[in-house]
């Protein structure tokens, strides 16, 4: 009996788009419902604009479900449900914040959620345009080594920018706004990673000698991974963005230890992050406030008050299980713009409570086991390992994000997948769904049935 690593057969499977449908259905309500919730706490009366706010975000869903339906037909039904309830979700929460005076100034750029609206449209059009262009994922490992060269210009393009609050991660466009590279380039990371893996994993898998019972890697092959660490440095030395350097590095660990089956990379992989980030902390004002904040949140700031990090804490302690209420926490306390962006789960957490907070942290968990699921079922090598690094890649910054906001690691200043404010964030992260989308439909759709043979009955 042969088996297979595809969740595929020749009979067919059922192309589940009737599932989705019914499921974004959901996904369009509940943000709906949830943006009601937050006008009758603040004012008593459901808000003028759910009509427009419930059309618009139905209007994106169904084309985009569409779309889905005609051209990837065969995709994982859960990723598009679970972006849209995010994205959405993300949108209320940003709207919220937006009521509130002292954190909706002309200084931090006015109301937000009309322009993430914007953002979050021009986000689904790229996801339309990659699923209607892009027929198969494995063009894009002809371009391995171009997409090295895209990378590191968007990596390097905001070192000749002005810096924004202690950081080098924006890119201004006249007319466009404020752009932040980095998120396209993590996508464009994964791209290169995969097919320069497929290419030279075999060597990378060889170990020399065993140590404590792990496998070391040849000193010749320590070489790809010394490169992408002092990469990483000089993201963080020179642009002050200790999330992207976290990012950037930790995907290509992550996807080497999959091509390889190695453990070894692993940990050479955190000693040498460990390693670079303690050094860097240390000479780097930016980052060892950063550090410092972590270690010592409850100490005064430069303001003379409690940091963000404390405030942050205080609202998860105040949420309790089930939260205060949508549009009844005290969220704006933690101030600035890092309130819609850096701290928005705090905001989750104070007014959804431990209940809410957890069912987000699902949903992500979810949408990341889709796409290591898309990966397994995958037929390609090429298409397995870059489902892993798109997955691995969203899965990092939630991670990074999360564990910062609630105190684990050092806040990083990255902005949570369709949930907090970022326009590039999120024009980013719905090409990262279409790309998953077009590897899982690849995977999914039946093979061609075999072309019956001729025979013939002439006897010889």
């Amino acid at each position: 009996m042969s088996t297979s690593n595809t969740t595929v057969s020749t009979g067919g499977l059922p192309s589940r788009r009737n599932t989705e449908l019914a499921m974004l259905v959901f996904a369009v309500l509940i943000p709906v419902l949830a943006y009601v919730n937050v006008g009758l706490a603040k004012d008593g009366t459901v808000p003028t604009g759910t009509l427009g706010y419930g059309l618009g975000l139905g209007l994106m869903a169904a084309v985009a479900h569409l779309v889905v339906r005609r051209w990837a037909p065969y995709a994982d039904p859960l990723m598009l449900p679970i972006a849209t309830l995010l994205n959405g979700m993300g949108l209320v929460l940003i709207w919220r914040l937006d009521l509130e005076p002292t954190i909706t100034t002309a200084r931090l750029g006015g109301p937000m959620a009309p322009n993430q609206l914007m953002w979050s449209a021009l986000g689904v059009a790229l996801f339309l345009g990659v699923l209607i262009f892009l027929k198969d994922h494995r063009i894009l490992q002809r371009y391995t080594y171009i997409s090295m060269v895209v990378a590191l210009v968007l990596l390097i393009s905001p070192l000749f920018f002005g810096e924004v609050n202690g950081a080098r991660i924006w890119v201004t466009i006249p007319g466009v706004g404020s752009l932040q590279p980095g998120e396209f380039a993590k996508i464009v990371i994964a791209v290169f990673f995969a097919g320069y893996l497929m290419v030279k994993r075999d060597a990378l898998a060889l170990a020399s000698r065993r140590v404590l019972g792990v496998y070391l890697p040849r000193g010749r092959d320590l070489g790809p991974i010394l490169a992408i660490w002092a990469v990483s440095l000089m993201i963080l030395i020179f642009e002050t963005d200790l999330g992207m350097s976290l990012l950037f590095f930790g995907i290509f660990v992550v996807m080497l230890y999959v091509a390889t089956e190695r453990t070894s990379w692993i940990i050479f992989g955190l000693l040498l992050s460990v390693s670079g980030a303690v050094a860097v902390a240390s000479v780097n004002a930016h980052v060892g406030e950063r550090v410092n904040n972590w270690l010592d949140p409850l100490a005064l700031g430069a303001n003379g008050g409690v940091t963000e990090t404390a405030q942050s804490m205080y609202a998860f302690g105040s949420g309790g299980l089930f939260g205060s209420g949508l549009g009844q926490g005290y969220s704006r306390l933690i101030g600035g713009i890092a309130t819609k962006s850096d701290y928005i789960l705090s905001t989750v957490g104070e007014e959804l409570g431990l209940v809410g907070l957890m069912a987000i942290i699902l949903l992500y968990g979810l949408l990341i086991q889709r796409g290591m699921r898309t990966a397994l079922a995958a037929r390609d090598p090429f298409g397995k390992l870059l489902a892993v690094g798109l997955s691995g890649v969203f899965a990092i910054q939630v991670f990074v994000v999360a564990g910062g906001v609630t105190g684990l690691i050092p806040l990083t200043g990255m902005t949570m997948p369709f949930l907090a404010q970022g326009g590039s964030s999120v024009i980013a992260n719905w090409a990262l769904i279409a790309l998953l989308l077009r590897i899982s439909d690849t995977a999914r759709r039946p093979a061609p049935a075999p072309r019956p043979t001729r025979t013939s009955n002439r006897l010889r």
